[in-house]
């Protein structure tokens, strides 16, 4: 049976990120994707050029459509600039029956815009986080949240620790951010804590990894995985995607091969 996946996330005009990366990469992985589109980007590897916000009503229409004809097994939330939008998404998946929820808390481009509005934070934090079944922050988007400044590997333990007690069921923290060249990331749940760890791979290719891991373990969940196994292969997924990256683009940050040559590593 074929795992439909309702990516719920921005438009990313250049193809590495939002709703576009998300699709090439459910697809991929052997799941069916499905969208809501929250918002319109005018973006490339050199940056976010400008933003429209898609009315709520039809975020909403869209989420409805979807939930109302297909037996979707995961949502991907990703990309939800204002507090309309939050309220719409919110609404909408509380009208549906219950499905596991990756959330992807898309505050800032990888170019450095801002893509969630800095008053809409606290709604996040009180409508949408609840909902993650697994919440996936890099660093900077888990100081954000907690108002914590986080420098080690503890301090991502006790940053995973505080969005769980908001809601959050499990919570995976990610490590890019921080300056060594073994980076971990950190799976906090109710059984414990885990840690993956792997070399960092030098690459400029680091647009919309973000929006990728989450959509993976989305579909790897959808599929029946267990969380730490869904992780482990939206990971290798990204690695894979990252070091067989094309060179596109003029700016600092381009886009992964999400085709990977090969079919990806479906099951």
């Amino acid at each position: 049976m074929t795992s439909v996946v309702l990516a719920i996330a921005g438009s990313d005009s250049g193809g590495g990120a939002g709703i576009q990366a998300d699709i090439k990469t459910i697809t991929m992985m052997g799941g069916f994707a499905m969208t809501a589109i929250t918002a319109i980007t005018a973006q490339n590897t050199c940056g976010v050029h400008a933003i429209a916000p898609v009315m709520p009503e039809i975020v909403s229409a869209q989420i409805k459509a979807v939930l109302d004809d297909f037996d979707v097994a995961a949502v991907k939330i990703g990309m939800l600039s204002d507090v309309e939008t939050m309220r719409a998404v919110a609404d909408a998946l509380e009208q549906g029956k219950p499905m596991q929820c990756v959330v992807d808390p898309v505050m800032v481009a990888t170019s450095g815009s801002r893509l969630m509005q800095e008053n809409a934070t606290a709604f996040f934090m009180e409508r949408v986080l609840p909902r993650a079944t697994v919440l996936t922050p890099n660093l900077p988007e888990a100081e954000i949240m907690t108002g914590r400044t986080i420098v080690t590997l503890e301090d991502m333990i006790e940053a995973a620790q505080l969005l769980r007690k908001r809601g959050a069921e499990a919570v995976l923290v990610k490590g890019g951010h921080l300056r060594s060249q073994i980076l971990t990331d950190i799976l906090v749940t109710a059984r414990g804590i885990h840690r993956f760890s792997a070399e960092r791979i030098e690459t400029t290719a680091t647009h919309g990894t973000g929006c990728t891991l989450s959509s993976a373990i989305a579909t790897c969940m959808a599929q029946g995985d267990e969380l730490i196994d869904a992780v482990d292969r939206a990971r290798t997924y990204v690695r894979e995607a990252m070091m067989s990256a094309p060179s596109l683009g003029r700016g600092k940050a381009g886009p992964m091969n999400h085709g990977l040559g090969r079919g990806g590593p479906t099951r």
